[in-house]
């Protein structure tokens, strides 16, 4: 992913694309800070899970700052940060479906002999452990609760 990132900003530069130049660097940049969090040199790199962890993250701080900006009445703001927000998307792989979160949330709910709604936090949890990140919070959220309705 590391390498992908490099590739895209070399890429953007030479398109002349300020907005995803602007973007693949702060991803780089992101990248380094995480390396350098996690007490190794600058010229070490994630592995790819932890390179999608620091996606997702920027993904999430862009969804937060524009609906700030539009809270705020600025809404050139919140279309910048929707244009970066949709070039950080086209890295994140598709998370898994509401169909493919039902199969595996009914499946552990009879495995762990749930039946009342007080356990549904251990439910959210055992269904998000099993899709290892790749399947959205609130989604999961969404789907173990309709178990229980």
């Amino acid at each position: 992913m590391n390498d992908q990132i490099k590739a895209k900003i070399k890429e953007s530069m030479i398109a002349k694309d300020a907005v995803a130049l602007n973007v693949y660097r702060g991803i780089s940049a992101a990248f380094t800070s995480e390396v350098m969090a996690k007490g190794k040199t600058p010229q070490d790199t994630l592995s790819d899970d932890e390179c999608l962890l620091v996606l997702k993250r920027l993904a999430k701080q862009r969804k937060d700052s524009i609906d700030q900006f539009q809270k705020g009445g600025r809404p050139e703001l919140a279309d910048s940060e929707m244009a970066e927000l949709m070039i950080i998307e086209t890295l994140i792989p598709k998370g898994a479906s509401k169909e493919d979160i039902k199969k595996v949330a009914e499946a552990k709910k009879a495995e762990l002999g749930i039946t009342d709604k007080a356990k549904v936090g251990i439910l959210t949890g055992a269904v998000m452990k099993e899709f290892k990140g790749t399947a959205d919070g609130n989604d999961v959220k969404e789907v173990v609760e309709s178990l229980f309705a």
